[in-house]
């Protein structure tokens, strides 16, 4: 059941319900093989991305159908090491009626996940745990670091190596789409989408805005490097769900 949510961007306002069709079309992505690079967030009003650790208690009913949903559009969820531990990641599992939406649409039932690190994963990382039907996770990393994965690590998922030393970005969406995966999802953590955007790479951001007040000492965002100068997007949509506001920004066009 999707939640009862308000459009005010774009279109008229004060509509009492989106259906299903309604929110696929705002969240509507490219054709394939157009590369997309998709970012999404739930932050509280003073910028946190968790509280105790976790994002999950964050968003409500709206912002959890936009997750699933843009989850069942892409071709790959992408997300830094960090985050698939703290979140504990498995595969992206989902009901068969979405599954068959993916076979229709050309993809893959179900998106692989696919974590980025330069330092490689360790062994026990829930992601490793084989689930029925979902494809091998996909670890982006460094030379070194494929030299040194364990055992396990090789056998149950795809190592791809994307840089020497450190993981170049741009390599790392070359090689996904060299696999069919061009719409990309990436869920986080902050450094990865700091490092995304700092190199021009991000087409579009997903945030839902919760009406939360987190308070001092919680992750944000945006972390790592300063910038050279800020990045400017443009408002692309916006709903309301109890509060919470699911707002999509795309690139800024000069």
């Amino acid at each position: 059941m999707l939640p009862v949510v308000r459009s005010l961007l774009p279109g008229p306002t004060g509509e009492p319900a989106l259906e299903r069709h309604r929110l696929e079309q705002h969240y509507a992505l490219p054709p394939a093989p157009a590369r997309h690079v998709r970012a999404n967030f739930v932050t509280t009003l003073d910028g946190a991305i968790e509280i105790d650790g976790r994002s999950g208690s964050l968003g409500g009913d709206g912002d959890t159908a936009v997750f699933h949903l843009l989850r069942e559009l892409t071709d790959v969820v992408l997300v830094g090491a960090g985050t698939a531990r703290a979140e504990g990641y498995g595969a992206a599992v989902m009901p068969d009626a979405r599954q068959g939406r993916r076979l229709a649409a050309g993809q893959l039932p179900v998106p692989p996940i696919a974590v980025v690190t330069g330092r490689g994963i360790e062994a026990d990382l829930p992601l490793l745990t084989p689930v029925s039907g979902a494809p091998q996770p996909l670890v982006l990393t460094t030379a070194a670091a494929a030299a040194q994965a364990p055992d396990v690590v090789r056998r149950r998922a795809e190592l791809v190596v994307c840089g020497e030393e450190t993981v170049d970005l741009a390599r790392l969406l070359d090689e996904l789409a060299a696999r069919g995966l061009y719409r990309v999802l990436c869920e986080g953590g902050p450094a990865l989408f700091s490092d995304l955007t700092r190199a021009d790479l991000v087409d579009e951001l997903c945030l839902t805005l919760s009406p939360t007040l987190a308070g001092p000492d919680h992750k944000r965002l945006i972390v790592g490097q300063r910038w050279n100068a800020a990045q400017r997007l443009t408002l692309a949509g916006g709903l309301e769900d109890n509060g919470d506001l699911l707002l999509r920004y795309s690139r800024y066009s000069r």
